[in-house]
Order: C-alpha cells, then sequence, then structure tokens
C-alpha cells in the first residue's frame, strides 16, 4: 500500500477500540503485517502505553508517521 491509499483508507471504530485495549492488533487491522506492526509489538511489550500512543498516532494521523 502506497502512503496515499493509508491515508484515504478511513479507521474503523473497531481498529481503534483494538488499539486501545491491545494496540498491534488495532495495526494489524488496519495495515495488516508490516514494519508499522512490529514497532507496535516491541513497544507494547515494552509496556502498554507506548504501544497504545503509537498504534492511535498511526491509525489517527498516518500522514505523520512515515512507517508503512
Amino acid at each position: 500500500m502506497t502512503r496515499q491509499q493509508i491515508a484515504e483508507r478511513p479507521v474503523s471504530l473497531w481498529a481503534i477500540l483494538a488499539a486501545l485495549l491491545l494496540p498491534p492488533l488495532g495495526v494489524f487491522i488496519q495495515r495488516g503485517i508490516t514494519p508499522a506492526f512490529w514497532i507496535s509489538v516491541l513497544l507494547t511489550l515494552v509496556a502498554w502505553l507506548p504501544g497504545a500512543i503509537f498504534a492511535l498516532a498511526l491509525l489517527l494521523v498516518p500522514e505523520k508517521i512515515p512507517v508503512r
């Protein structure tokens, strides 16, 4: 997926809820298994809060984060 396709794709409510409860799941629902998914996994393993912040930022403002 290109950045423009990701930016144009609407974010589902389920992806946002999943990003709050289990951040890698929210990223997976929206983008699939990409480097952003693995970054989310690592941040969530460190602590839940960094993973949740990263996942929500990735879902809500994807054009600001250059991770595919």
